[in-house]
């Protein structure tokens, strides 16, 4: 069968996110100081063969593991849906 799945990877909170403080300052200048706290992050799509979705799921978590998030800066969540 085959997979998608939809990864998210973010900062860890603790860790200072440049990208995030910076839009998150220029919130204010364009007009929308409500808006606080941005974090920037990445989406990740992929496919996947298996025989099933929780092996999808192993599979999509052990790739995350050893090469889509680095664990020591962030953290990540994911969704598997059949295609």
């Amino acid at each position: 069968m085959r997979f998608k799945a939809e990864i998210d990877v973010m900062p860890l909170d603790a860790l200072l996110d440049p990208q995030g403080k910076a839009v998150s300052n220029s919130m204010k200048s364009i007009g929308l100081p409500e808006i606080e706290g941005v974090r920037i992050g990445r989406h990740i799509r992929l496919f996947v063969e298996a025989a099933s979705k929780s092996e999808a799921e192993s599979k999509v978590d052990e790739a995350c593991k050893k090469l889509l998030a680095n664990q020591i800066m962030e953290s990540y969540s994911f969704v598997v849906v059949e295609a």
